[in-house]
């Protein structure tokens, strides 16, 4: 296995296109993927052809209780207020659109780096 993991450019072309001309956004290279970033703090990720989307601690349990998610786990240390959506759920542009709202709005309202 390679040590970098592919990640779906369809998918982060989705993504590029439903964050738009928003200010502050930036892209970098993390987990293995592309992470956006929102003034410095990450808010959504595209990892092979899941979407990491950063919703913080209160809202993870609702989060995951929601189809196609699960707990983002990279090292065996689960990464509190963050969760990973599925490839097939985000085939959906609204349920990909609703995703991506929710880490944006995360990110948004933390301090920028």
């Amino acid at each position: 296995m390679s040590t970098a993991m592919a990640y779906d450019e369809g998918l982060v072309q989705r993504v590029r296109e439903r964050l738009g001309a928003r200010p502050g956004i930036t892209e970098k290279r993390m987990f293995g993927g592309l992470a956006f970033l929102v003034h410095g703090n990450m808010a959504v990720g595209v990892t092979g052809d899941d979407l990491m989307v950063r919703v913080g601690p209160e809202a993870a349990d609702a989060a995951l209780a929601r189809p196609g998610t699960r707990v983002f786990d990279m090292t065996g240390r689960p990464m509190r207020g963050w969760i990973l959506v599925s490839g097939p759920v985000l085939a959906q542009d609204e349920a990909l659109a609703e995703w991506v709202t929710e880490g944006h709005a995360f990110a948004a309202g933390l301090p920028e780096k």
